[in-house]
């Protein structure tokens, strides 16, 4: 597929104003029924974490979850029980507090015969480390000493440290980074691809100590810019998803003052994409009433802080048990705590669904995840796992 151009811009720009709208109407119940409406859950898994930010499992295994606790912990939860000893414990090598801590954790494509196991924490100067650890003989504890560095990126500021770690379709490991922190993108780092900030990296880990540089990405053998770059213009793409059965992107990138957004990446897509941060937030630009969109790619989805005030990215729904939840992309607010959903079709937000009547208000939403069958789960800051269940609403 080619990369985006200004005149694919223009075509994203059209569904996006009529999910705005819908947006609009969700909020006054005033707009048109969805196509499928859904009653949504939240049935608890494990409660009595401590500030949980990420549930996960490695591929194939639908015993286990695995809880990552910013303090340090990675916890595991076998068969509904949660075992007193953790799976991971790094709590003396990192600092964590505010946005700071454990932040990430993604299992090896081929974990079952190797073992591997990598990490994104910010360490005792406040710097990003992705590191590799390796399953002991015991499958629910992992050999931390010593830990194989990866990845280190110094961090100007304590905020917007991304933290999302995934292996993509193609076994590529993409780390997420955010502008650097403080406020407004001081630095300019989101437009400068000088920098590994502000950007999403493919990394191939098995190519090469640390990791080489895949052929393919779209920087490669590029003499300023950093090659590790897949896609750049976030400000913290705090969680960010493949779809298990399309392998397209989506990211949830959290907004400066007044707009949160959803951007997409297509499964055909050759990289490169920009997604606007600092030139724009969202679809409006950012510090100026007129600015330029040409080359930049605009979200699928975004809303106001009337609605919210940081977006926690999730997942599109592929497991089984609940059917009608089929296909749709849930994502939530991390301060207002609701959960809605969306269809996509051939790239555009369709069917926008509104959950919050059925969450229960107060919920720290700080994540989203995924079990080994594609099942899908919500993490409350202050302490709860949750398994999110859906039916269709009876006819």
């Amino acid at each position: 597929m080619k990369r985006h151009t200004p005149a694919s811009v223009r075509r994203v720009t059209a569904p996006l104003l009529a999910l705005l709208a819908a947006l609009g109407a969700c909020k006054d119940n005033t707009g048109p029924e969805p196509e499928n409406p859904l009653t949504i859950s939240l049935e608890v898994v494990q409660a009595g974490f401590s500030s949980p930010l990420f549930v996960t499992a490695p591929p194939g295994d639908t015993h286990r979850l695995f809880v990552v606790e910013r303090g340090g912990l990675v916890r595991v939860i076998e068969d509904g029980a949660l075992l007193p000893t953790p799976f991971l414990d790094v709590s003396a090598d990192i600092v964590s507090s505010g946005e700071q801590g454990l932040l990430g954790l993604a299992f090896h494509p081929d974990y079952a015969t190797n073992g591997y196991v990598y990490v994104d924490y910010t360490d005792a100067s406040g710097d990003t480390q992705v590191m590799r650890y390796v399953v002991t003989g015991d499958p629910n504890v992992v050999d931390a000493t010593p830990g194989e560095p990866i990845l280190s990126v110094d961090q100007p500021y304590t905020n917007h440290n991304g933290g999302m770690l995934a292996f993509g379709p193609d076994g590529m490991l993409y780390v997420g980074l955010g502008d650097g922190g403080s406020g407004g993108d001081p630095d300019g780092n989101g437009q400068n691809r000088a920098t590994l900030l502000g950007s999403i990296l493919r990394l191939d880990v098995d190519g090469g100590l640390p990791y080489s540089i895949p052929a393919d990405n779209p920087f490669a053998g590029h003499a300023t810019y950093r090659e590790e770059i897949w896609a750049y213009g976030l400000r913290n793409p705090w969680r960010f998803s493949f779809d298990r059965q399309t392998g397209d992107l989506l990211i949830g990138d959290v907004g400066q003052g007044k707009v949160e957004e959803v951007d997409f990446q297509p499964a055909s897509s050759h990289g490169g994409e920009n997604y606007g941060w600092n030139v724009m937030e969202g679809s409006q630009c950012y510090g100026t009433a007129v600015c330029s969109t040409a080359g930049l790619v605009l979200p699928v989805a975004e809303y106001g802080h009337s609605a919210g005030c940081s977006i926690t990215g999730g997942y599109v729904y592929r497991g089984t048990a609940w059917p009608a939840l089929q296909g749709r992309y849930f994502y939530g607010d991390y301060c207002s705590g609701w959960i809605r959903s969306f269809q996509l079709d051939d790239g555009t937000a369709t069917d926008l669904q509104d959950h919050s009547a059925d969450v229960e208000a107060g919920l720290s939403l700080s994540s989203f995840g995924e079990d080994g069958a594609g099942e899908l789960y919500v993490v409350d800051l202050d302490g709860t796992v949750y398994r999110l269940t859906g039916t269709a609403a009876t006819p």
